[in-house]
C-alpha cells in the first residue's frame, strides 16, 4: 500500500478544517505509517485572478506557510519526510509566477479548476456549469501546456472535468482523456487517482464524518463523478505513472486512507486498477 501522499491542504485555503493545524495532519500520517508527504495547499495569487473567497491562502500567508512546514520538517525528521509544495492552476500569462512557486518548493501539483473563456474571463469547472466541447479541449490543452513547460510534478484529479453531477462520458470526454494521457506519457508526469470526492460523498455529511452502514456507503459511491472509470480505462492504454492522492481537507481523511483506496478500486474495477502502473515513490 502506498506510504506517501502529495496532496495535502491546510486551514489557510479557507475551505479545509479551521481547527486542524499543520502538525495535527503530520501526527495522523505518522500514526498511519506514512513515510513521506508534501503539503500542497492551494497557491496564493500574486495577481488576483480567482476572486472567490475561501479558496486559497492570501499572498501574505505565503512565507508563514513555508516556514511552518520547514519547522515540522526539523521536528519530525526522524519519523517522516515532509516536503513543501503548492497546488496550482495553469493560466496563460502566469508562467513566470508558476516557475517562481516551483523554485521555492519541493512539489507542484496541477489541479486545473478553471480556464479562460472566449471573453478572457475565468470559467470555473463547477458541478452546475455546462461546458462546450471547445472549452473541454482547452482544459486538456492547459494541462498539456503546463507539462510542456515543466511546471507540475503531478497532475491532480485529471478527470475533474467529470465533476458536474449526472455528466455523461461521451466522444469529447474520451478525446480529452486521450489528450491528457498522451501528454502524461510524453512528459513522464504522473496522474493522480483523487480520493477526495469519494470521501465527500461516502463519509462526509453536514461538515462532519458520518460512518454509515456499508450498503448505504455503496449507494453513495454511485454519486462519485471522479475518479471516473471511463477515464482510467483509457489511461490503461498508455505507459503512464499513477498514484493515489488523498486531497486532505478534513480531520479523519488520512486515517481513512485504506478504505478510500478500496472504494476507488471498486469504483474503477479490479481489471482497470490491475493494468495501471502505480509508482512506489519519486523525488
Amino acid at each position: 500500500m502506498q506510504k506517501f501522499n502529495y496532496h495535502q491542504h491546510t486551514f489557510r485555503c479557507g475551505h479545509a478544517d479551521l481547527d486542524m493545524l499543520d502538525e495535527d495532519y503530520i501526527l495522523d500520517y505518522i500514526k498511519m505509517g506514512f513515510k513521506k508527504i508534501a503539503f500542497t495547499d492551494h497557491c496564493p495569487q500574486r495577481n488576483e485572478i480567482d476572486k472567490r473567497t475561501n479558496i486559497r491562502m492570501n499572498y501574505s500567508q505565503r512565507s508563514e506557510y513555508l516556514n511552518s512546514i520547514k519547522e515540522l520538517q526539523e521536528k519530525y525528521k526522524d519519523k517522516i519526510q515532509i516536503e513543501t509544495g503548492y497546488e496550482v492552476e495553469y493560466l496563460p500569462g502566469e508562467e513566470e509566477y508558476l516557475r517562481e512557486l516551483k523554485a521555492e518548493t519541493d512539489k507542484i501539483i496541477l489541479g486545473q479548476h478553471f480556464i479562460y473563456d472566449d471573453h478572457n474571463q475565468l470559467k470555473r469547472f463547477r458541478k452546475e456549469h455546462p461546458y462546450t466541447d471547445s472549452e473541454l479541449i482547452q482544459y486538456a490543452e492547459y494541462i498539456d501546456k503546463a507539462m510542456e513547460l515543466g511546471i507540475p510534478d503531478i497532475i491532480a484529479h485529471p478527470d475533474f472535468f467529470m465533476r458536474p453531477d449526472g455528466k455523461q462520458f461521451g466522444k469529447i470526454e474520451a478525446k480529452i482523456s486521450h489528450m491528457i494521457c498522451e501528454s502524461s506519457e510524453k512528459y513522464s508526469i504522473p496522474l493522480e487517482i483523487n480520493l477526495n470526492n469519494i470521501f465527500n460523498k461516502v463519509y462526509y455529511e453536514n461538515k462532519k464524518l458520518a460512518f454509515l452502514p456499508r450498503e448505504q456507503q455503496f449507494e453513495k459511491l454511485k454519486n462519485v463523478t471522479y475518479p471516473c472509470k471511463d477515464f482510467w480505462k483509457i489511461a490503461t492504454q498508455y505507459k503512464i505513472k499513477v498514484l493515489y492522492g488523498i486531497d486532505v481537507h478534513h480531520k479523519g481523511q488520512i486515517t481513512l486512507f485504506h478504505e478510500l483506496v478500496q472504494f476507488a478500486n471498486i469504483l474503477l474495477s479490479e481489471e482497470i486498477v490491475g493494468k495501471l502502473n502505480f509508482i512506489e515513490d519519486f523525488n
